[in-house]
């Protein structure tokens, strides 16, 4: 529906002028109103909120504001009934010079969701200028001689208003010598004259003294005068001539210094110094004008000096006199006009408003990015401007209104791929050779928490020395969040589970910041070999997300316990070992035997036996077996022989260092038959129980073998396809855990019989078999050689209940 007041001639034409005319045309999306210049402050101009469909309500909580590339103050919105009115002085004039179109472009912009629309506000001129001559007060010199009915050009008067308000008729006191003549020699252009009407007689009067009022047509009539005063001269009474009065040419803008514009010529009927005619510029012509051209006082030449844009003037109306040297000298006018074409002279100009930024990652296809408007001083095809974007970018430009495009989402964001785009706008005219210009924004692209810590790889193995002080760091987890601040802050946590009968926490802990694992307690290698547990890692995004990494702790063994010696005899109580031993026996009869165990594991866990002889004993009939711990005879005892033999053992293991414990051995030498019959069948009994136990070791021994190897082999290939992975921090302590294979020549003794408890993260403890042996240094087979692979091995082995 368009909106209109149409009347025709008369008071109706003022009283349009200043009422206002909201217009909204059909189907261009644009909202029009009208205002005229000049209104006061809080003058209505439209019901805007209604006209764009807007409630009032809606105006604050969705931003509600109007922006304009011109003078942004010069209207506003009562942002309470959505009106829009006049906030300041609006003076047509200024705002589009004499422009027959003049209107103020506005912006409206809303979010949530972001709308933009354009409004063209027309401002109607009104007749507030009145017609202005160029010099309130003229001086003219006119020679007595000039013939009835000569014309004498005159500057006439502009009026900065348009249309009917600009139009002006002149007025010339009543004289009897002079009448006004006026031309109009162009379609711009009125040519303003003195005519005269009868010969002058400068002895009667010398001087004229002439009112020239200018009347507008606009309503109410505004007017202008000046003061002409005319000099009646005497003598030289033919004045020069142009060839034309007015010229026209027509040159490109950026015309180089010195290109000739036209050749004006005058000539003169005179004789003599009389004819001689020196051309010039008027003096009433303007100071750009004079900056712009130079006139040839001779030959009439007008050549560019200056830079001509056709953006600043697009005509040049210049005055030119030509005089001649005659006493009084008499001149002739003309006028040139020079019109400037246009040239692609003038880059694209861009303004990029950003509205939205940063970009969330997730934000929908078509989200506004920015608002993006283009212009071109140039006209025509020269000012005919195209807009493309940067290539492989998720971005488009769609065309809103007339040079105006906004910046949407074409494609789906991914902040861990590309952070930040540095989108360029490339604005192409569609001039010969054509110009462009380009303009960057940055869209940085927000994070949302999309990505869940990442750990390097789902489980890490810790080795950890047993005894460890309390509070000890173990380990560090570290897991990896592909995105942003608070969502990238990633903090640790145990997954917390039982142990046996004891909770997680009460044996380790992990640093929520750094990561760090710590073992709350000393841990005990013969109470717990393996401790698996998870660690979580969980980000401060909304909601959180989180990932489990598998900690298995492996507690090494240390040598902290002592050799522990087993009671003499079958259920016999502790205290030293007495033995009865016949005179009669030889060498290298087993006499006794000492039994010791130790809690610890491998090396730490095998025993040597050393017989420890007094000073004053030179040659014992006695010696122990090194690893078997039998006490046998080196010779054949004799009456020298002390009855009572007291014999120390000591017992020691291979740990570093190395713990000892001492054994005494009491032997009593008796003649052969004073040896009790009973004692004789128990050393039977015993003997062959041992003989039967020893048969039963030497398989054992074979199967721990066998299951050792099938370790070793497993541990090797594992740290084969490790060997690529960042090694985990060091245990505690100094030093690196031996492992000690069985070897099916060597034999060993071990530790009670016990099981040890396997902590892992699913499923009961379990018990598992270790097998340790000494390598044998490298030679023949000595005697005490042979004994120690004839022995009694008394093995507490952890087997593994598969």
């Amino acid at each position: 529906m368009v909106f209109s007041w149409r009347e025709g001639l008369g008071a109706w034409r003022l009283l349009l002028s200043l009422l206002l005319l909201p217009i909204w045309e059909a189907g261009s999306g644009q909202v029009h109103y009208s205002v005229p210049e000049e209104a006061q402050h809080g003058t209505f101009v439209g019901r805007i909120a209604q006209d764009l469909g807007l409630e009032l309500t809606e105006l604050v909580p969705r931003l509600f504001r109007v922006a304009s590339k011109d003078r942004g103050d010069l209207l506003e919105v009562n942002l309470q009934n959505g009106i829009l009115f006049v906030n300041s002085r609006i003076d047509r004039e200024e705002l589009c010079g004499r422009s027959l179109e003049c209107s103020i472009h506005l912006e409206v912009i809303v979010e949530r969701p972001l709308q933009v629309f354009h409004v063209e506000v027309e401002v109607k001129d009104i007749n507030d200028n009145p017609p202005v001559f160029p010099k309130a007060i003229k001086k003219m010199f006119v020679y007595e001689s000039r013939p009835p009915g000569s014309r004498i050009p005159l500057e006439g008067a502009s009026d900065s208003d348009i249309g009917a308000n600009s139009l002006l008729t002149y007025i010339l006191n009543s004289n009897e010598y002079f009448t006004l003549d006026v031309q109009r020699n162009d379609k711009e252009i009125k040519s303003l004259g003195l005519v005269l009407k009868k010969l002058l007689n400068r002895e009667d009067t010398p001087e004229h003294h002439l009112l020239i009022m200018a009347v507008d047509s606009g309503k109410p009539e505004l007017t202008g005068t000046t003061q002409l005063t005319v000099t009646i001269l005497d003598v030289n009474d033919n004045a020069p001539e142009f060839e034309r009065s007015v010229y026209k040419v027509r040159l490109f803008e950026n015309a180089p210094n010195g290109t000739l514009a036209v050749i004006v010529n005058a000539s003169d009927l005179d004789e003599g110094v009389n004819k001689d005619i020196v051309y010039s510029f008027n003096t009433e012509t303007s100071a750009d004008t004079l900056s712009k051209f130079h006139l040839d006082p001779v030959y009439g030449y007008i050549t560019v000096k200056g830079n001509l844009d056709f953006e600043d003037t697009k005509l040049y109306e210049i005055q030119v006199d030509a005089t001649d040297k005659g006493i009084p000298p008499m001149a002739d006018h003309c006028t040139v006009l020079v019109e400037i074409l246009d040239t692609n002279d003038n880059i694209p100009e861009l303004v990029i408003k950003s509205l939205s930024l940063p970009v969330l990652e997730d934000a929908p296809l078509g989200t506004i990015i920015a608002l993006i408007s283009v212009s071109d001083r140039d006209s025509g095809v020269n000012g005919q401007v195209t807009c493309t974007l940067s290539p492989h970018i998720p971005f488009k430009l769609v065309s809103t209104f007339k040079n105006y495009y906004s910046l949407v989402l074409d494609s789906a964001l991914d902040r861990e791929s590309v952070s930040d785009y540095n989108v360029v706008v490339t604005a192409q005219d569609g001039g010969s050779p054509s110009l462009s210009a380009t303009a960057s924004v940055s869209v940085e692209v927000a994070d949302v928490n999309d990505n869940a810590p990442a750990f390097a790889q789902p489980e890490y193995t810790v080795f950890v020395k047993e005894n460890n002080p309390p509070g000890c760091h173990i380990f560090t987890v570290s897991a990896r969040d592909s995105d942003a601040q608070e969502n990238a802050l990633v903090s640790y946590s145990l997954v917390e589970r039982r142990v046996g009968e004891r909770a997680l926490s009460s044996y380790v802990s992990v640093h929520a910041e750094s990561g760090k694992v710590y073992a709350l307690q000393p841990l005990d290698h013969e109470e717990l070999e393996l401790l698996q547990f998870q660690v979580s890692a969980r980000d401060a995004g909304v909601p959180p997300l989180g990932s489990n990494v598998t900690l298995q702790v492996f507690v090494l063994d240390e040598n902290d316990n002592a050799p522990a010696l087993l009671p003499p005899g079958v259920g016999g109580g502790g205290g030293a070992v007495s033995e009865l031993v016949a005179r009669s026996v030889g060498a290298g009869h087993v006499v006794a035997k000492v039994r010791a165990v130790d809690a610890d594991s491998g090396y730490n866990a095998w025993l040597s036996y050393e017989l420890q002889l007094a000073a004053s004993v030179a040659n014992s009939p006695f010696r122990v077996g090194l690893y078997t711990g039998e006490i046998s005879t080196t010779r054949a005892l004799d009456e020298a022989d002390a009855p009572l033999q007291r014999l120390l053992v000591l017992v020691k293991d291979h740990g570093e260092p190395a713990l000892v414990a001492t054994a005494t051995v009491l032997l009593s030498l008796v003649d052969s038959g004073q040896a009790p019959k009973t004692r004789s069948q128990a050393l039977a009994g015993a003997t062959s129980t041992e003989t039967a136990l020893v048969d039963m070791n030497v398989y054992l021994i074979i199967a721990i073998c066998a299951v050792s190897s099938l370790l070793v082999l497993t541990l090797l290939l594992y740290t084969a396809l490790r060997c690529s992975a960042p090694l985990p921090e060091s245990v505690c302590g100094p030093g690196k855990p031996t492992l000690v294979c069985s070897s099916a020549v060597a034999s060993w003794s071990h530790s009670q019989q016990r099981q040890q408890r396997v902590c892992s993260g699913e499923g009961p403890p379990k018990t598992d078999l270790m097998a340790f042996s000494p390598g044998l240094p490298p030679g023949p087979f000595s005697r005490d050689t042979e004994e120690q692979l004839d022995v009694d091995v008394d093995v507490s082995a952890k087997v593994s209940n598969s």
